[in-house]
C-alpha cells in the first residue's frame, strides 16, 4: 500500500448545517384557501341563499319572507348536492344504464327469479352486470349506454355496430363473460348449466325486437324482463335457489359489496 505525499492534501469534510430547531410555518393566502372545495362549496351556497332572500323579499315586500326562502334555498342547494356528487367513487357507483335493468329485473322477483348484480369474474377485469336465474334459466344480461346520435344496425346478420365501429370486441366479451360464468357455476353444481349472453342496449333505437349476433342476445334495453320470461319453464325453486347461492360463491361482488 502506497504511502501519500507530503504535498497530497488532506480533504476536510465541511460540518453539516445544524438542522433548525422548527420548521418556518406556510401561511395559507386567502387566494388558496377560496379555492378550497368545501370553501367553494359553501361559497356557492351562501350565494344562491342572498339572491333568494333578496328576490323574494322585494317581491314579497318582506325581509323576513326573504330570509325564508333564503335559508330554504340554501337547504334545498345542500340536498340537490348530495344527491348529485356522492361520496362512493364513480367506479364503485351503478351505471344509469344499470340502474334502468335493475329496476326491470327486481319485478321478476314475485315470479321466483333472483339476481345478482355487478359480479366478478375471476382472475380478470370482466364483470356481469346482471346474472338472473329463474325458471327459464340462467342469463348474463349486460346493460349498454351508447350514442343516441349513431345508429344501431348489423350486417349479414354476423356484424354488429354502432355508427361506424364495429362492436365485435364488445359481443366476444360478453359471450366470453357468460360461458366463463357457466364453467363455474357448473363445476360447482355437479352438471352442465348454461348462462345466455346478452346486451341491454340504451340510448339509440334497436330496430329489431331481439337477434342473436355472434351467440349473444341484443335487444333494446327496456325489454330486458320480457327477454328472460318469455321463454319455457327450466328450473325448479330447489335448483333456481341452488345455482344463486353457487353463483354468489364463485362470481365476487365487482365493487365489494353483497
Amino acid at each position: 500500500m502506497s504511502e501519500r505525499s507530503d504535498s497530497e492534501e488532506t480533504a476536510v469534510a465541511d460540518p453539516p448545517a445544524p438542522t433548525p430547531a422548527y420548521a418556518p410555518v406556510e401561511r395559507a393566502s386567502v387566494r388558496d384557501l377560496l379555492q378550497q372545495p368545501r370553501v367553494r362549496r359553501l361559497g356557492t351556497r351562501a350565494v344562491v341563499a342572498l339572491v333568494a332572500a333578496v328576490v323574494v323579499g322585494f317581491l314579497a315586500a318582506d325581509w323576513r319572507v326573504g330570509v325564508t326562502a333564503g335559508i330554504v334555498a340554501a337547504i334545498g342547494e345542500a340536498v340537490y348536492r348530495a344527491r348529485s356528487h356522492s361520496s362512493v367513487p364513480a367506479w364503485r357507483r351503478a351505471s344509469a344504464a344499470e340502474r334502468r335493468t335493475e329496476a326491470q329485473l327486481r319485478s321478476l322477483q314475485r315470479n321466483g327469479y333472483r339476481t345478482l348484480h355487478a359480479r366478478a369474474i375471476p382472475d380478470s377485469e370482466a364483470q356481469i352486470d346482471h346474472l338472473v336465474v329463474g325458471p327459464t334459466g340462467v342469463y348474463a344480461v349486460d346493460s349498454e349506454k351508447w350514442d343516441r346520435r349513431l345508429p344501431v344496425r348489423v350486417q349479414s346478420g354476423k356484424k354488429l355496430f354502432h355508427g361506424p365501429f364495429d362492436m365485435k370486441p364488445r359481443l366476444t366479451e360478453a359471450k366470453w363473460e357468460a360461458t366463463r360464468a357457466g364453467e363455474l357455476i357448473s363445476a360447482r353444481y355437479g352438471r352442465e348449466i348454461t348462462v345466455v349472453p346478452s346486451l341491454a342496449v340504451y340510448g339509440p333505437p334497436v330496430p329489431w325486437k331481439i337477434m342473436t349476433i355472434r351467440g349473444v342476445d341484443v335487444y333494446q334495453g327496456d325489454r330486458a324482463r320480457k327477454w328472460i320470461t318469455k321463454r319455457e319453464r327450466a328450473l325448479t325453486q330447489e335448483e333456481i335457489d341452488r345455482i344463486y347461492e353457487i353463483a354468489a360463491e364463485v362470481l365476487p361482488p365487482r365493487y365489494g359489496e353483497g
